[in-house]
């Protein structure tokens, strides 16, 4: 067996050494880099021969075949590495490999495949959602765990609700900007209404109402017309005195009602007389509330009665059933308490009762919206503005009457029984409403601030109830 070694400064010159010693069927061995160049470690096709007949057991087979080669010469007279006929021969040894690459056959590799490439052209929006359609059944069809309960989805859906709200500010701010540009009179106006206190949603729509070509002057009084139109009030010819009946007062804790009750009972009494009045509470849970109401039940010479339950209220409502007017003083209790659903549920089994709403006038808009679907119902006949006299502005409050078709019976301005209390003067309220901060106020917006108080916040848009009484 002939196994030698040849060392040469290139691999050229190695090969063509073991060409010319060992012949053109040599099997390389295995090579490597030394100091001086390239070893290279061949036997000949005889040795491989000799070898193979010495050996008694069968050896594995080489798979790859790249292990042995043979030397020739191509039509150029250079040196190339082919595979020999010999080295198909069973070896007896594992010998030196190159470096392989694995290939992982694509039936095992468990990829999902690539959604098809979108071109430079441009796509029309149904072809779009019917690729995402389409890749998203083909993930679900892999397998996929993002299912709409997985907080994965999950935090991709705030995300995106994240990203669209902030679009939908950057949209406003264009929007308002060019807004300013095309109709400065209309930007310059829902600015005021803003101001004033006014809610987005009805100063939008009175906005886009008002005619254009307006000077702000025309467009202000456009406004205030506008505004008397909706809003519905008694007169002198329709007041609920004359008209007469069971009046229960309602409203949250502190809006004023024993004080709005005994002013109601003292106009009653210099129009009717104390036999035609009957005063009731049902103010049992607040130490001396129907001590107070008792109080002016003897300066006015009515009886005040107090009742505990439905019963006592429909045996007391019988009883007093030829009087005039009967006034029911209710317990106070915030609008997100329970209680007042029973509180309308006990006012209505009772019979013939009429609610009047008591809202306060220096209360935020999103207040207000909270007290009136609190006490709303059928039976509520109006409403009456307390404390107009501490509102800096009537917009919010009048901004709430409007949108919730409520009928404005009385405004409230003091504490004085009966001399603050009176039927609604429109010039007044419209004056109050539109009364703007003042320009050192920091509520007072500033011009870029319009464009984002204005802006949509979420996906839904309650509808605005405006009446046109």
């Amino acid at each position: 067996m002939t196994v030698r070694r040849f060392v040469a400064p290139t691999a050229r010159e190695a090969l063509r050494c073991v060409k010319e010693q060992l012949g053109p069927d040599a099997v390389i061995v295995a090579n490597k880099t030394v100091p001086g160049g390239v070893e290279i470690t061949a036997m000949s096709a005889d040795s491989l021969d000799a070898l193979s007949t010495q050996t008694s057991a069968p050896p594995a087979p080489n798979a790859r075949g790249a292990a042995t080669h043979r030397l020739a010469d191509d039509e150029e007279g250079d040196y190339t590495v082919s595979l020999s006929g010999k080295a198909h021969a069973q070896m007896p040894f594992r010998v030196w490999q190159p470096t392989e690459t694995v290939r992982i056959p694509e039936s095992k590799a468990g990829l999902r495949p690539l959604p098809p490439k979108i071109g430079k052209e441009m796509h029309s929006a149904a072809q779009v959602a019917s690729l995402l359609r389409q890749t998203t059944g083909e993930a679900a069809s892999q397998g996929s765990t993002a299912t709409p309960e997985s907080p994965v989805t999950q935090q991709l859906m705030v995300e995106m609700q994240s990203i669209k709200s902030l679009l939908e500010r950057q949209l406003a701010g264009f929007a308002w900007g060019e807004m300013s540009r095309q109709s400065p009179t209309h930007a310059m106006l829902l600015a005021e209404l803003l101001d004033a206190g006014f809610s987005s949603a009805l100063a939008r729509r009175l906005i886009d109402e008002m005619p254009p070509d307006n000077t702000p002057a025309d467009g202000r009084k456009w406004l205030a017309s506008a505004i008397n139109r909706r809003l519905r009030t008694l007169t002198g010819d329709n007041d609920i005195i004359d008209k007469g009946g069971v009046f229960a007062l309602v409203g949250p804790t502190g809006v004023g009602k024993t004080t709005t009750t005994a002013k109601l009972a003292a106009r009653c009494v210099v129009r009717y007389g104390a036999e035609r009045l009957a005063l009731l509470t049902t103010d049992g849970y607040r130490i001396g509330a129907h001590e107070q109401l008792r109080i002016y039940g003897r300066i006015l010479g009515v009886p005040v009665h107090v009742v505990r339950d439905t019963e006592d209220l429909r045996r007391t409502l019988v009883e007093l059933r030829d009087k005039h007017m009967i006034l029911i003083d209710t317990v106070g209790m915030s609008q997100r308490d329970r209680m007042v659903a029973e509180q309308a549920a006990m006012l209505t089994r009772a019979g013939e009762v009429k609610r009047v709403l008591l809202l306060n006038a220096g209360s935020r808009g999103d207040t207000l919206d909270d007290v009136v679907r609190a006490y709303s119902g059928e039976d509520l006949s109006g409403c009456i503005l307390t404390k107009i006299d501490e509102a800096p502005s009537l917009g919010p409050a009048l901004d709430a009457v409007i949108r919730h078709g409520l009928l404005l019976a009385y405004v409230a301005n003091g504490q004085r029984v009966p001399e603050d209390m009176h039927l609604p003067n429109r010039n007044y309220l419209l004056h109050r409403a539109f009364k703007l901060p003042a320009e050192s106020s920091p509520h007072r917006l500033k011009p870029d601030d319009v464009g984002l108080v204005a802006a949509p916040r979420g996906t839904r848009a309650e509808p605005v109830g405006v009446s046109h009484g």
